[in-house]
């Protein structure tokens, strides 16, 4: 076999340096310590290393032979090296996987939202109450179920991702939300309601190990490009999810012309929530396919499927274990964004839910007599507005300001939100038909063009979800540990969503109950001062990083 060194070029060696020169190249080939003077701190991480201190020298001259001439370009060491010196550009996006986690992305929301535009009607059919003003609170239980279970089982999931892998927790996690979105469909009372909507939520636990997933697919270089096409999901699954079930929800009533049909006159709600399990058994699909496993510890990092997080000194080292939660809240950033990151999902949900119960009641009531399908484009409108947001601003924005103050610019937006959705109940008293009882056309008009307005700030606002995701994974002590810090961060988010609904629906339905005037907008009061409290928590996020040793 010819040699790749000219024969006169081929260096005069002791046989020590061609045995340490083996043991470095060629890991399968290792061989016993060559010394007497054994360090087991040293080989516990390389596993059979040059290790005396006395012969340190030795080691440190056979390390160089090795980087002298080693010629296979494929090996680990040059590939990291690479990739080292090429920090300073945008690593290329894997696009299909980002297509195929946007897809699956898209299953939560669109099975969230669907049921807002009929929750208030769904309960007035299952006969709960004869007081329309008393149906918030059975309307805020059921969307707080959804987030009730989610928090027992973030966590979970995020843990067990750490361990066996990120693609079949999501997976089944999308399939189990299709199935419980069907037996929403079905259920004919609050109970069976209830548990359709647990079962969603314990399924939909799974959103932290996709947060992990997209940190893992990305690098301080291309996340600029890649967390805004993510955060399109939710506005663009916020648009179809309030669309379906505004569409599709009593569709025998509706479309008597089509879909008369005795089945779905006993099940009114099964049509949006059948649409809604169609998109989450696409998504898995999607999953399934194109979709690779991203967990540092289950890819294959060489032809030797040798499993590594890290190469130092010519040795691999063992995956890094995740940390513990104790480990983790004592970093003060980490802290810093539980804690914010739950006022948010707080004050967001608490608006959401507010906003649908504003539209639904009587204008005299001081709503505004929304029919669901108004409601349904209401809110689609709010998604096209976010999707918007995400698409055209915010790659320019993450690029541009510190991350951290734009979060605080978003949260400080949450009391004005509040404030002004009153506003609307004004221009519609103005313009009431006292024949009809409808608005007039003029006035409906200026009624939509503040929603339009009022939903553009909130939907700024809440790009602090967006920049929230990059805070986290910047957080993170390491790789390993990321499934782990999302699932904190996302259990202190879906802990607050889980009594906000509840909170925010009963407060209204509270309030709505008084004449005098203060009374009656005591939830505008209420929520203003609760939006007041994220803002100063925000703010110790900055503080936090401050804190952190980089």
């Amino acid at each position: 076999m010819t040699s790749i060194y000219p024969v006169d070029h081929i260096p005069r060696l002791p046989i020590w340096k061609l045995v340490a020169f083996i043991n470095l190249r060629h890991p399968a080939f290792h061989s016993p310590p060559l010394c007497s003077a054994y360090s087991p701190g040293r080989a516990a991480m390389a596993g059979d290393h040059l290790c005396t201190s006395g012969d340190t020298t030795q080691a440190e001259e056979a390390r160089r032979l090795f980087n002298d001439y080693d010629t296979l370009g494929d090996s680990v060491l040059e590939n990291q090296k690479i990739a080292r010196d090429s920090d300073d550009r945008a690593t290329p996006l894997p696009k299909a996987q980002l297509a195929a986690l946007c897809a699956i992305r898209l299953v939560d929301p669109i099975a969230f939202t669907q049921i807002f535009p009929y929750v208030n009607e769904m309960m007035d059919h299952l006969h709960l109450t004869e007081d329309r003003s008393k149906i918030g609170f059975y309307s805020g239980l059921v969307e707080s179920s959804f987030a009730v279970s989610q928090v027992f089982s973030i966590y979970q999931w995020a843990k067990l991702s750490d361990n066996i892998g990120r693609r079949p927790v999501v997976l089944a996690g999308i399939f189990g939300i299709a199935i419980s979105t069907v037996l929403l469909g079905v259920s004919t009372t609050l109970t069976g309601v209830l548990l359709a909507r647990c079962l969603a939520g314990l399924f939909s636990g799974n959103i932290a190990v996709i947060h992990s997933v997209l940190g893992e697919l990305t690098d301080s270089t291309n996340q600029a490009i890649a967390f805004p096409i993510y955060g399109l999901c939710w506005p663009l699954g916020a648009i179809v999810g309030p669309l379906l079930g505004g569409t599709f929800s009593n569709p025998a009533t509706k479309y008597p012309q089509w879909l008369n049909f005795d089945f779905l006159r006993i099940y009114p709600y099964f049509l949006p929530c059948f649409a809604a399990a169609i998109v989450a058994f696409a998504g898995c699909m999607c999953g399934y396919f194109f979709l690779e496993e991203t967990l540092p510890s289950k890819r294959r990092q060489s032809q030797e499927h040798i499993q590594m997080s890290d190469h130092v000194g010519g040795a691999f080292e063992k995956p890094a274990q995740p940390a513990s939660i104790k480990y983790l809240f004592s970093i003060p950033v980490v802290r810093a964004l539980c804690l914010s990151g739950g006022a948010l999902s707080f004050i967001t949900t608490g608006f959401d839910v507010t906003f649908v119960l504003f539209c639904y009641s009587p204008i005299e009531n001081g709503g505004l007599a929304f029919t669901a399908s108004q409601i349904g484009y209401s809110l689609a409108t709010s998604g096209a507005i976010a999707a918007c947001l995400q698409l055209f601003c915010m790659p320019y924005l993450l690029r541009r300001f510190d991350h951290a103050k734009m979060y605080n610019f978003c949260m400080s937006l949450w009391p004005y939100c509040f404030v002004l959705l009153p506003g609307l109940n004004l221009i519609a008293r103005t313009g009431v038909d006292e024949a009809t009882g409808a608005l007039r056309p003029a006035t409906q008009a200026m009624v939509w063009l503040g929603i339009a307005c009022l939903l553009t700030v909130t939907r700024i606002a809440c790009l602090a979800f967006s920049v929230s995701m990059i805070l986290v994974k910047d957080s993170a002590p390491d790789p390993s540990s990321l499934g782990t810090t999302n699932g904190i961060a996302q259990f202190a988010m879906c802990f607050a969503r889980s009594f906000s609904p509840a909170f925010a629906s009963s407060l209204f339905a509270f309030s709505n109950g008084f004449d005098f005037i203060l009374l009656r907008y005591m939830w505008v009061l209420v929520m203003t001062m609760i939006c007041f409290l994220g803002t100063t928590l925000s703010r110790r996020i900055d503080e936090g990083r401050k804190m952190t040793p980089h």
